[in-house]
């Protein structure tokens, strides 16, 4: 058997970055919020100015995680992306499937039109999370 060191430099460690996790998964989180509403009203016809609040806040949260990520300069840009594409993929296909079940199911209108916006900010606030969370820990480019 090999003995094997890994050794961090301070510069890996003390690498400081904005609260990009946080912000993709708080929009998640008020999405998710506004799914539950809507989802719990199904077919019939949801308040919307609760959901629609809860979808807005989802957009600037993860609006602001983006320009956050765009801001950073030392990063793994490589591993975020590779790791974002495979799981937008997976996630584009889970938010599809949950658009049928609300077409299928009878919603119609602004309500579909606000699912629809949730359903964005799902398969692009996970995938962001992920990818930064691992690329964070990986080596810049």
């Amino acid at each position: 058997m090999s003995d094997t060191t890994i050794s961090t430099t301070s510069n890996d460690v003390d690498r400081t970055y904005p609260p990009i996790a946080w912000m993709s998964t708080l929009a998640l989180a008020a999405i998710v919020s506004g799914g539950i509403l809507m989802a719990t009203y199904a077919p019939r016809k949801a308040p919307l100015g609760v959901a629609t609040a809860l979808a807005a806040v989802g957009f600037v949260l993860l609006a602001s995680a983006w320009v956050s990520l765009s801001r950073v300069k030392v990063f793994s840009w490589t591993t975020f992306r590779n790791v974002y594409k495979w799981a937008q993929l997976v996630y584009v296909i889970q938010a599809g499937m949950i658009e049928f079940a609300f077409v299928r199911g009878g919603t119609r209108g602004a309500s579909l039109v606000i699912v629809t916006a949730m359903l964005v900010v799902f398969a692009t606030s996970v995938p962001m999370t992920m990818a930064f969370t691992v690329a964070r820990y990986a080596t810049p480019d």
